[in-house]
């Protein structure tokens, strides 16, 4: 069974490298290790109690507006995917962000079918605040984003 906490700083090097493998490959944005220390208080990590010295996963919770925040850097390592890892970590986002009274979830993904199995619905982009769009200033993709928004009511 794997469980999530929250993720703590000796968490930020195999985080770092769990990012990195995955914007290597496209699947997400890269992160550096300054701005990982910078948000370590968002991050939570998933581990098998089997082995818990072995990053199951990690996701961010960033809130963007009064009633929104934003799922992030959710990563699961290509061992751990399948066995719900990244449903784990969603879950435990979501209940953050209701213990925060945010009302509203959102997602820029490029697995919309992962996120709809989990009550996410597709939304335009441009219906989001233009506030999220800082982060995708500084994307290598921008302005040419792939990403699919997804929004789910808390």
């Amino acid at each position: 069974m794997i469980e999530v906490r929250k993720a703590r700083v000796d968490d930020i090097p195999a985080i770092y490298q769990l990012l990195r493998e995955l914007a290597q490959k496209g699947l997400l944005l890269p992160r550096s290790y300054a701005n990982l220390y910078e948000m370590v208080q968002t991050l939570f990590v998933a581990q098998d109690p089997a082995t818990p010295t072995v990053l199951a996963g990690t996701a961010s919770l960033q809130v963007a507006w009064e009633d929104l925040a934003e799922v992030r850097s959710l990563a699961v390592p290509e061992e751990f995917r399948g066995h719900k890892v990244g449903q784990a970590l969603t879950i435990a986002l979501e209940a953050e962000a209701r213990s925060l009274r945010v009302q509203k979830m959102f997602v820029l993904t490029y697995v919309p079918v992962f996120f709809e199995k989990l009550g996410y619905e597709k939304v335009p982009l441009e219906t989001l605040p233009q506030k999220i769009w800082a982060v995708c200033f500084n994307c290598v993709h921008y302005p040419n984003c792939q990403e699919i928004a997804l929004v789910k009511r808390l």
